[in-house]
């Protein structure tokens, strides 16, 4: 039975890596894995085949017969891991509502005014730094979205246009790797208790922008960032910027900001910080006026219901499924411990340099998505919070999807909105982000030896 699970696993992640010759959308793998590994699991342990782990490390099994402490340990464990993966999709829910807000009163409209120069090597640094900035606010992937939509507007050429793209998932991911909010993995980090607010900036704010700083440079060097672009004037249309365009920017981020510092303050769970920002956000959404000659008839194109319409549930149910299937591997135990458990102690038998593993799986999530990765990683260690090992994952898995075009979300998304080619990425983007990638973790192991 634990062979049977392990190999829906695989078969569903295979898939999952796939998609895109299958044509087949990855939240349909995700959800059958998730739900076929638990009803195994389940089945197995019934019978007396499995025993199961709760979140304590105590053990449950029936192979003697029923008992009502066994399956009161197996729902225990079912719910723990639900409630778990709750809270990452309550909190991602309310952050990509926000967003999507924002988005609908023209806010980043406020960003297009900020770009007002010809010149290639200026443009690709003001990009990526609002590319490194906005994804430690709103995310990697939506910071992404909105930073391509801005350059459609600027570079008419989309030959030009796919060098600035790349970049922008290089500044994009590395931007994210520092903050809580700036990434799912460091979300997931961050409220399963691994990593804190201030320690994620301490020790990664630094070999993030080493990992931004270093492609960047050597890019401008390049010939297609040398001369002068011609931009684009907008005319007054529908990309125009509205009455309630900077205020619901400046709110909207401020709100997604406030949520570490709600966490820090009252020691509550990050959704929690993260329904109240959208209940304030929602709230002013309903009584701004956005256009001078307001009238009731058009209040819907500019609230929250039309918002939340516009998110992307299938990424919210790929998370669940994806988590989920992560989870039951976590509770089958296998040589006494948690199967992932039981993978990291060979692991460390196997390659017992700690860093070189990390490293390997931050290559891997260039291969493979970043957020099974790191939900496995999580169930393999036990270090304590804001562990050197915790804050070098959140920076491998962060920032080494950039070396391939389909290892990270914001490279997805570029892929998605540009059409950007697979192997064209491979050439002439992937050996940036991986310089940017090893010298960021070069600074992190010499910051770890000198300050850890």
């Amino acid at each position: 039975m634990v062979a049977a699970v392990i190999a829906i696993f695989i078969i569903g992640y295979l898939t999952i890596v796939l998609e895109h010759p299958l044509k087949l959308d990855k939240t349909v793998p995700a959800l059958l894995m998730g739900s076929i590994c638990w009803a195994l699991l389940a089945i197995g342990f019934h019978n007396g085949l499995l025993t199961v782990v709760d979140g304590h490390d105590h053990l449950f099994s029936m192979a003697e017969g029923f008992t009502e402490e066994g399956e009161e340990g197996f729902v225990g464990a079912l719910l723990h891991h639900l409630g778990k993966t709750a809270e990452i999709l309550v909190f991602l829910i309310g952050a990509m509502t926000i967003v999507e807000i924002i988005d609908l009163h023209a806010g980043f409209q406020i960003l297009k005014s900020w770009v007002n120069t010809r010149s290639k090597k200026k443009l690709l640094w003001i990009i990526g730094i609002l590319a490194f900035i906005l994804s430690a606010i709103i995310d990697n992937l939506t910071a992404t979205i909105v930073l391509v939509t801005l350059l459609r507007k600027i570079i008419p050429d989309r030959t030009e246009r796919l060098w600035f793209a790349g970049m922008v998932v290089i500044a994009a991911n590395a931007g994210g790797a520092w903050s809580p909010i700036g990434d799912v993995t460091t979300t997931m980090l961050w409220i399963g208790k691994k990593v804190s607010t201030l320690g994620l900036i301490e020790w990664l704010v630094i070999p993030s922008i080493v990992c931004f700083i270093v492609p960047t440079f050597i890019a401008t060097l390049l010939k297609p960032f040398k001369g002068e672009i011609h931009i684009e004037k907008t005319d007054e249309g529908p990309n125009r910027n509205l009455l309630s365009s900077k205020t619901m920017l400046f709110l909207g981020l401020g709100s997604i900001v406030f949520v570490p510092i709600f966490k820090t303050v009252t020691h509550l769970p990050p959704y929690l910080g993260m329904m109240l920002s959208l209940g304030f956000v929602w709230l002013v959404s309903e009584y701004i006026h956005p256009e001078e000659e307001f009238e009731e008839e058009r209040k819907h194109l500019y609230s929250a219901h039309l918002a939340l319409s516009r998110i992307e549930m299938s990424s919210i149910l790929f998370f669940l499924g994806i988590l989920m299937a992560v989870a039951a591997l976590e509770t089958m135990v296998v040589g006494g411990v948690g199967s992932l458990r039981y993978v990291a102690e060979g692991l460390e038998n196997a390659i017992p340099n700690q860093d070189i593993v990390i490293m390997l799986l931050g290559v891997g999530s260039a291969i493979i998505d970043n957020v099974p990765l790191v939900a496995a990683s999580m169930g393999m260690y036990t270090e304590p919070i804001d562990a050197k090992l915790w804050h070098f994952i959140a920076y491998a898995a962060g920032t080494g999807g950039s070396m391939l075009i389909i290892g990270s979300a914001a490279g997805v998304a570029a892929m998605g909105m540009e059409k950007i080619d697979f192997i064209w990425y491979l050439k002439k983007i992937a050996w940036l982000a991986a310089l940017g990638f090893v010298a960021g973790a070069i600074v992190f192991l010499i910051m770890f030896n000198i300050m850890g």
